[in-house]
C-alpha cells in the first residue's frame, strides 16, 4: 500500500476517507493509516488506528528530529501488532500519543474556535 500511495499535503482534511485516499492515490500519514486499517478490518483482522511521534533513531538524519505519524496495530497470531503504513519500515522510540477506530477518536485537538499551539516538542534519543 506504501507504493500506492504518494505523500502529499495538498489533500489533506478531517473528513477525508480512506476510500477517497485510495482513488486519488495522495495522502498525509493519516490517510496511509486509515487505508490500512480499512483494508485490514475488510479481511476481518481487528485493527486500531494509533497516532503519536516516531524516531530518526537509526536512520538517515532529516531536516526535523521527529514527525508526527499514524499506524496501524492489528492482531496476528493473537497479540497486536505494530505497523507503519507509510515508511513501511521498522521503527525506533515510538511515542503513541492516542489510539482509537480511527482519527476522529484521537485527534490531538478537538475545538469549535481556533487554537494556538505555543510549543510542543518530542525527543527521540537512543539509550
Amino acid at each position: 500500500m506504501h507504493r500506492h500511495i504518494v505523500f502529499g499535503y495538498r489533500p489533506a482534511r478531517p473528513t477525508r476517507t480512506a476510500f477517497e485516499a485510495y482513488r486519488e492515490r495522495v495522502g498525509v500519514c493519516r490517510d496511509y493509516a486509515h487505508l490500512a486499517v480499512a483494508l485490514c478490518r475488510a479481511m476481518n483482522i481487528p485493527a486500531r488506528y494509533c497516532s503519536g511521534y516516531t524516531s530518526d533513531v537509526g536512520l538517515p538524519r532529516r531536516p526535523t528530529r521527529q514527525w508526527t505519524f499514524a499506524r496501524g496495530l492489528r492482531i496476528i497470531g493473537g497479540r497486536w501488532q505494530t505497523f507503519d503504513p507509510r515508511n513501511n519500515t521498522p521503527r525506533t522510540g515510538r511515542v503513541q500519543m492516542a489510539r482509537g477506530r480511527d482519527a476522529t477518536d484521537v485527534a490531538l485537538s478537538n475545538a469549535f474556535v481556533p487554537a494556538l499551539l505555543v510549543k510542543f516538542e518530542v525527543l527521540c534519543e537512543p539509550q
